[in-house]
């Protein structure tokens, strides 16, 4: 797919520099390099500029509300080092019921900075940033949420401490090496004709609709799990399968790898374990999905890869 790497997260070309993460001494050095930048991290949302997260707001140096957190080194923009914070400690005078909900629309403003940054849900924002602010974020947000749930060593238990820049955590009692995580996740365009296979989340909104999605099982490849995961969820048999894209997405450690395939039959049976409903849509009833003149769906989520692939078979994109 010639425009793969347009959709939202898939990449701006930043520099990672992975070779300097296993300097220590170097990487101390330009943790105070005063064109250093640092994103703060708390409880998953990154730092914007403001309200309407124009941009993400990146801290100098020594700023009190990254001080003494462990960074993790992105990468770098020019010669300017770039690096995450989690600030997760950090508890502010009130939480919101909606903190960790499928779209949390509450924001939190932390007492040491008082102009307009505030931290806010990425979801909320990706539409709006740029490919580079995009990148960063979700290497942020994937990175330091990996390291919030990977303390301890998966093969003795005890406490890991953090490594080369923080792309690696190391257990000083086994001495096994840990990497970060990230889960394959196929998500399918399955067309019979002129429509389109889609499907719910019994947690979703009502009315909305979207690509069906699974993980890859360890041994299959990715058409297999396509055929398997459409054959499982809706009942479909599924032939010739191909790959259009991927997508980072980062809630909390997916690689989406976009694909297409083609139905053998029309016959939909739901596994209600899995969703909670199959339909297929046509190609003029999506155009008005789309257009938001559809009384009975809503469009997938813009930002996220199912909206893309299907906003480019609308367009016949795909090639």
């Amino acid at each position: 797919m010639r425009i793969a790497e347009t959709v939202t997260f898939g990449g701006s070309a930043l520099n990672r520099a992975a070779e300097l993460r296993g300097d220590a001494a170097g990487m101390a050095a330009r943790m105070v390099d005063p064109d250093a930048g640092f994103l703060p991290i708390w409880r998953g949302k990154p730092l914007f500029t403001n309200a309407e997260q124009d941009g993400l707001a990146w801290l100098p140096p020594g700023h009190t509300v990254v001080a003494g957190g462990e960074a993790v080194f992105l990468g770098l923009e020019g010669d300017a080092p770039r690096f995450a914070c989690d600030v997760s400690d950090w508890e502010p005078e009130e939480l919101p019921d909606t903190l960790g909900a499928f779209l949390d629309p509450s924001q939190q403003r932390h007492p040491d900075l008082p102009g307009a940054e505030v931290f806010a849900e990425l979801r909320a924002a990706m539409t709006r940033m740029t490919p580079r602010d995009a990148e960063l974020a979700a290497t942020a947000k994937a990175v330091t949420g990996w390291h919030d749930s990977h303390g301890h060593c998966a093969r003795c238990g005890q406490p890991t401490v953090i490594a080369m820049s923080g792309w690696q955590r190391d257990c000083p009692a086994c001495g096994t090496h840990h990497f970060p995580r990230t889960d394959p996740v196929v998500i399918m365009l399955i067309t019979r004709g002129n429509k389109v296979l889609m499907g719910r989340s019994p947690h979703w909104p009502e009315g909305m609709y979207s690509l069906l999605a699974g993980f890859v099982e360890p041994g299959e490849t990715i058409e297999a799990a396509v055929r398997r995961e459409v054959w499982e969820e809706a009942g479909v048999k599924v032939g010739e399968v191909g790959y259009l894209a991927s997508q980072p997405w980062p809630f909390p450690s997916s690689l989406m790898f976009g694909c297409r395939g083609e139905a053998l039959s029309d016959d939909i049976t739901i596994d209600p374990v899995e969703i909670a409903d199959a339909i297929w849509v046509g190609r003029e009833e999506m155009m008005d999905v789309f257009a938001g003149n559809s009384q009975r769906l809503k469009p997938a989520r813009k930002g996220a890869i199912a909206h893309f692939l299907i906003w480019n078979w609308l367009a016949d994109r795909l090639d």
